[in-house]
């Protein structure tokens, strides 16, 4: 089964209390698509770069078999975000967020992209993501994830997206945002009231709770312990290029909540490899086999 990760494909300059790197490769649909890429063969990579973008990160996606079919080259500067991690990782400064060729970005599906069995609508403008969601035309399931920018200013059109979708991720402050409560588990719920299915909200190093369509359908996934955090960058799409990745490695195209409780804690143990290194030099090493051993070890932490 093939899936369609549409979003941001940028370069990042990252400052942490360890060290600084700059020109990494970054943007949700990178981090998404390799991370799938560890379970599935057949990932489309949806996303817009400039000619400022460095060859040797398209050829590390294409290595890992991701089709860069739907990827668009253009004349301008590339989509840049630089920020800086403080001591407890877990709070950063954007210092600079170029959008540049995102401005007028419209996405293009392939033929064989948009037949895509599962679709992925990375973290981008809920614009983006209907004008990719009405290019799926097979998808079976689709996802989205989304942040407080759109939240704020393009909210009515993300109410748009979120009806037309089976799953929302999002994390826990944005979450408690958008659904206007303080409470985590009235949030999930009046975030699925406003149309997907299912919504996972992801809790960084304290996990994510996944809520399905009966009251009783919910279950909360612990995240992997580590011992230290390098990077966080990426974590959240890693999160769910993983769950998408597994997904379609195991023929789930219309999944129950079961099989999405299985997914989750792939995308949870995914996640974690991100959080290592910087950018995703960590990420790109990791096989199938990597993460059944986390997942093992995680599976001993958290049963009783």
């Amino acid at each position: 089964m093939s899936v369609i990760i549409a979003g941001t494909v940028a370069l990042d300059n990252v400052k942490t209390p360890q060290d600084a790197q700059e020109n990494l490769l970054g943007g949700s649909a990178s981090y998404a698509a390799l991370a799938a890429s560890i379970f599935t063969p057949e990932v489309h990579l949806v996303g817009i770069i400039g000619h400022d973008f460095p060859q040797a990160h398209l050829d590390l996606l294409s290595s890992k078999g991701i089709t860069l079919d739907g990827l668009e080259r253009s004349t301008g500067a590339s989509f840049t975000w630089s920020g800086e991690y403080h001591d407890d990782m877990n709070s950063r400064t954007t210092h600079n967020v170029a959008i540049n060729v995102l401005e007028h970005w419209t996405p293009k599906l392939s033929t064989a992209g948009a037949a895509a069995k599962i679709a992925v609508l990375a973290n981008m403008s809920p614009d983006n993501q209907m004008q990719t969601l009405e290019q799926c035309t097979g998808a079976d399931f689709i996802t989205a994830d989304t942040m407080d920018l759109w939240i704020s200013i393009a909210n009515d059109r993300l109410h748009d997206v979120l009806k037309k979708i089976d799953l929302l991720v999002i994390n826990d402050g944005e979450a408690k945002e958008f659904a206007g409560t303080t409470n985590l588990v009235e949030a999930g719920r009046r975030l699925q009231a406003k149309g997907p299915r299912f919504v996972i909200v992801k809790r960084g190093e304290h996990g994510s709770f996944l809520f399905g369509e009966n009251s009783a359908d919910f279950f909360a996934c612990s995240a992997y312990p580590l011992d230290s955090v390098f990077d966080p960058t990426g974590a959240g799409d890693s999160f769910l290029g993983g769950l998408a990745g597994w997904l379609s490695a195991n023929g789930k195209t219309k999944p129950t909540f079961d099989d999405l409780k299985t997914a989750v804690v792939h995308g949870s143990v995914t996640a974690s490899y991100t959080c290592e290194a910087f950018s995703t030099h960590k990420l790109q090493t990791v096989t199938k086999a990597d993460v059944a051993s986390r997942l093992a070890q995680l599976k001993g932490y958290t049963s009783f």
